[in-house]
């Protein structure tokens, strides 16, 4: 087997793997002896590294794989990612429904109107990216304000804050979250669901390649 062609059968191999392949494999399967195996994925390594390539080839011990260069992981994952909401606890929900409702708010008032603390629920909102912070209260110790983000929109199958479902008039000094507030969480519960099944189905519904 010339060097070209053997080059274009492991690259091959590794490609259709999709996982590392152990060296001893494929140079039984192709009847090659190792180092000739080695020169080879050295070669291609030194290819995708010198052209820029969008792959790379990785030795990992005694077995060679494919993957993609770390330069695009950013693109690579927002391609990639999963389009089925996170599902989110019912603390989640009632710190995003203050927030929704009544940004840009701190979480001195997320916490007064759930009554509890929020800083663990708030942190796990930012790395979700389902709020962010958007300036800081002009107050002594200047605490920062947060607000709902794209990405809420996105989750939520909202084209708008307007879109929001209805929330009855309360007053702000409302010790705790009320009623209403409660409804609006299970609203937003509903939304997040409904926005799932749309999800589930529309995958369903794509032909799956042979």
């Amino acid at each position: 087997m010339e060097v070209k062609e053997l080059e274009s059968t492991i690259e091959g191999i590794l490609f259709a793997a999709g996982d590392a392949v152990e060296t001893e494999r494929i140079c039984a399967v192709l009847a090659v002896d190792r180092p000739t195996v080695d020169a080879v994925c050295k070669r291609l390594a030194d290819y995708y590294s010198y052209e820029r390539r969008g792959i790379r080839l990785l030795k990992l011990e005694d077995a060679y794989q494919l993957c993609s260069a770390p330069a695009y992981a950013e693109p690579i994952r927002r391609t990639l990612e999963t389009r089925k909401p996170p599902r989110l606890s019912q603390a989640a929900l009632e710190v995003l429904s203050v927030i929704a409702y009544y940004q840009p708010t701190t979480r001195a008032y997320i916490d007064q109107m759930r009554g509890v603390d929020s800083a663990y629920t708030v942190g796990l909102l930012l790395e979700r990216a389902l709020i962010e912070t958007c300036g800081q209260l002009a107050v002594p110790g200047r605490p920062h304000l947060y607000r709902t983000t794209q990405d809420f929109l996105r989750t939520f199958g909202l084209a708008s804050l307007e879109e929001l479902p209805e929330l009855p008039d309360m007053p702000r000094e409302d010790g705790q979250v009320t009623m209403e507030m409660q409804a609006a969480v299970a609203r937003l519960r509903m939304e997040q669901e409904t926005v799932e099944d749309t999800s589930a189905a529309v995958l369903e519904e794509v032909p799956q390649s042979q």
